[in-house]
């Protein structure tokens, strides 16, 4: 290997020191150049991206630095030298080429696919970059109703139609499964297609009828209002589905979805003040119905009824049920009435009738909601109701779309090499690694 004097680490290095290859006219190899800290690279005259040395050498992915089978970094970060600087760069087809200074008889060599520095440039961050893992969340209304998502249970017993399934939970938020059997037998190998069930306070997979054999107004015949569930636990389940196997001897208990994005988007635009109210105080909950169990989050206050992605903006999770929420003693003195205004507009934009969608459930189909978006209640009802369902954790759901979207849709690998085994068809250059 080349070593760097210390005078030429404190001057720009040009791309003719650091044997940079000018692209042919015409080309579409992007030019990359180089000084004493960042490489940059010019994608076209209005756009480029400039990345740290220690940041490309912390990401090499070659056998290496990056083990192609179980994907984990093999390199010791923390032997990279704060001040580490190419020897040479080179934009090639492949993508960016770099040589390292290595031992002192070796250099090591990396090579970065121009696709996946475009979709990881963060200096400056290319806002047009097309992510092609985030499927278009469509906001909803009262008017869903018309043409409500829906799958049948024999599409979604094959991994097709699976993927059709959580496709559309990831972008309505909600989803039926009709032609199920309704039996608790089938519901539950139906849960479980999508991934373990989550057990919590009210058992694994629950059955349940209006006999408060459990601490909660759901075991009861009352009326609930837009709600999502877990809100007292620190990491509140993701999915959650419910299948009506019987209503006899009664009438009532409607389902009421809501799309908690889509009140978001309302409040945001027409009470922003009160928005920001609601994505920024925390509002502590408790589980307190079961004298074996209390539940809070933790830590008690941390966590606002609207989060939203630090990075995107996007919202990334509604919490929200006023029934569990516990004392509100942590309010600055001169917002204790503006939260007041706040959450009673909340109220009355997720209570507008454009707002929500009604439907009567019956035996054989299968809801499933999004609990970190759609709100969910029910009103009252009479007779004998026999509902089962279950909780999915948001990580099991997530995770499994993931794996249907490599399978059908093709990993998003920029075309580099795949790993170690025949059958392992994730890149080391997927984007969610």
């Amino acid at each position: 290997s080349r070593s760097i004097s210390s005078a030429a680490a404190r001057e720009v290095v040009s791309s003719e020191q650091l044997g940079v290859t000018e692209p042919r006219v015409h080309s579409d190899i992007p030019i990359a150049n180089a000084d004493e800290r960042k490489v940059s690279i010019l994608w076209s005259p209005q756009r480029w991206s400039r990345f740290h040395h220690i940041w490309l050498r912390d990401h090499c992915r070659c056998p290496d630095c990056f083990h192609p089978i179980t994907k984990q970094r093999l390199l010791n970060t923390f032997e990279i030298p704060a001040d580490i600087k190419p020897i040479h760069v080179q934009g090639s087809v492949d993508g960016l080429e770099v040589v390292w200074p290595g031992t002192s008889t070796k250099s090591h060599s990396s090579v970065y696919p121009w696709a996946w520095l475009q979709a990881n440039t963060y200096d400056p961050a290319l806002q047009t970059t097309p992510n092609r893992c985030r499927t278009r969340k469509v906001l909803w209304g009262s008017k869903i109703e018309k043409s409500p998502p829906s799958v049948t249970y024999s599409e979604v017993m094959e991994d097709k139609g699976l993927y059709k399934w959580l496709t559309n939970v990831e972008t309505f938020g909600f989803c039926f499964v009709s032609g199920v059997p309704a039996t608790p037998e089938a519901t539950e190998e139906l849960c479980e297609r999508i991934g373990f069930i989550r057990e919590t306070q009210y058992g694994k997979f629950w059955e349940f009828t209006a006999d408060l054999s459990k601490g909660d107004t759901a075991y009861t015949t009352m009326a609930l209002g837009a709600h999502t569930d877990n809100t007292y636990f620190t990491d509140p389940c993701g999915l959650q589905l419910f299948h009506l196997l019987s209503h006899t001897e009664g009438s009532g208990g409607a389902t009421l979805l809501v799309d908690g994005s889509y009140v978001a988007a309302l409040m945001k635009e027409l009470h922003p003040n009160f928005h920001e109210l609601l994505s920024r105080v925390p509002i502590p909950a408790h589980a307190a119905g079961e004298p074996s169990a209390l539940y809070t989050p933790s830590p008690p206050a941390m966590y606002p009824p609207l989060r939203y992605h630090p990075n995107t903006g996007d919202l990334a999770q509604v919490r929200w049920n006023n029934d569990d929420r516990s004392v509100m003693n942590h309010l600055p003195p001169d917002e204790v009435e503006e939260w007041y205004q706040a959450i009673k507009i909340w109220n009355e934009l997720l209570t507008k009738p454009d707002s929500e969608y009604w439907i009567q459930l019956s035996p054989g189909t299968v809801l499933t909601i999004d609990n970190h978006r759609v709100l969910h209640g029910r009103s009252a009802f009479d007779g004998k109701r026999r509902v089962c369902g279950a909780y999915i954790g948001i990580d099991e759901y997530r995770s499994k779309l993931a794996v249907l979207k490599e399978k059908f849709e093709g990993a998003v690998d920029n075309g580099q090499n795949k790993g170690g085994r025949p059958e392992d068809i994730r890149n080391i250059w997927n984007s969610n690694l």
